[in-house]
């Protein structure tokens, strides 16, 4: 019954439960190991929800975008309490947060800077392949529309700059933004992301239009094209 006590979150004090201090206090009370004993429900005969939760947590350094890139194979193998389906669950919950973060927004987002972008598509750090995006801008450099141009790595033979200006021509674009991941965490561009900002470029100064930025995403990092004076 001693161990039980420790380890069970039913024994704690209400205010200490996670899903009752998220009721009683909100959401933004709750600490990332806590919101996560809530996806978990129980935790292991050793550890509570909350315990095990803190040892996910650590073991990605406490980073939820390097946990967004666990599989559900790496989750069950390293942690004894997580069965497939609280993988899948915290998996989910997860990909949810990052698609929330990509979908358009109701309001107006201004890109008033390389962090601007990175806040705004951070979401492609949880990926584990390549995307290229292009933010389509206003005048007031206000982001008209997001278009996901290539999945997968981004080959400069395959690159269509003729399907990209049509994009942009259509939509009555006059800035853009080039936005585009790297899964392996290497931040700085490689030769073909030189190339491909080079060719993009050269295509929008043809119709007046900005080339704003290109940057990389790099898990909790980016490297911008525009602060690194290659713009």
């Amino acid at each position: 019954m001693e161990k039980e006590v420790r380890t069970s979150i039913k024994f704690w004090a209400q205010d200490d439960r996670p899903r009752e201090k998220l009721m009683m206090k909100g959401r933004e009370s709750l600490s990332n190991a806590e919101l996560l004993a809530v996806l978990l429900g129980s935790g292991n005969k050793d550890e509570s929800a909350v315990e095990l939760s803190q040892r996910i947590l650590q073991s990605v350094d406490n980073s939820l975008n390097k946990l967004g890139r666990c599989s559900v194979s790496d989750l069950v193998s390293s942690f004894r309490g997580i069965g497939e389906a609280k993988a899948i669950t915290i998996i989910a919950a997860l990909e949810l947060g990052r698609r929330r973060k990509a979908e358009p927004s109701s309001e107006r987002v201004i890109i008033s800077s390389s962090d601007a972008i990175f806040q705004e598509m951070q979401g492609l750090a949880d990926l584990d392949h390549e995307e290229l995006w292009i933010l389509m801008l206003d005048k007031s450099l206000a982001i008209q529309r997001k278009w996901r141009a290539f999945i997968g790595g981004v080959d400069v033979s395959i690159f269509d700059i003729r399907l990209v200006m049509k994009e942009l021509i259509t939509s009555l674009t006059t800035a853009v933004v080039m936005v585009h991941n790297h899964p392996s965490g290497r931040k700085s561009p490689s030769a073909q992301d030189e190339s491909i900002t080079k060719k993009l470029k050269s295509a929008c100064e043809l119709f007046n239009i900005r080339l704003i930025d290109h940057v990389i995403i790099a898990g909790d990092s980016y490297y911008s094209f525009m602060q690194s004076g290659k713009l």
